[in-house]
């Protein structure tokens, strides 16, 4: 069964670093696209960046270009954000998500509904 775990989320001051760690299981990341996602209170879920795995393009909302980076490390099954320059909009929920790259899609890489699996997501507070 597929399983998506996020992790290295917390608190942090603005203009601070986290690295957020999406760890998969029965999962080959080079046959998924992995997106991080986030949703802040209030508001709907907003596609923040995504990994192809089977080319490694990737993909950036323009609120993080610039300031988050993702990667992802084949051999521990393992998608990363790294999160610099942190302001107060960058709290949220941090979701991961991962769509198979078999088949064809009707979906950007920003849209949720594109996605088959979920992680239970990891709280960001940026706060000073």
């Amino acid at each position: 069964q597929v399983q998506l775990v996020e992790s290295g989320g917390g608190l942090v001051q603005p203009g601070g670093s986290l690295r957020l760690s999406c760890a998969a299981s029965d999962l080959t990341l080079r046959n998924y696209a992995i997106a991080w996602f986030r949703q802040a209170p209030g508001k709907g879920r907003e596609g923040v960046s995504s990994i192809s795995g089977r080319d490694g393009s990737t993909y950036y909302s323009d609120s993080v270009k610039g300031r988050f980076s993702i990667s992802k490390d084949n051999a521990k099954n393992t998608v990363y954000l790294q999160m610099n320059s942190l302001t107060l909009e960058d709290t949220a929920v941090y979701y991961c998500a991962a769509d198979s790259l078999f088949g064809p899609t009707s979906y950007a890489w920003y849209q949720a509904a594109g996605y088959d699996y979920w992680g239970q997501g990891t709280q960001v507070t940026v706060s000073s």
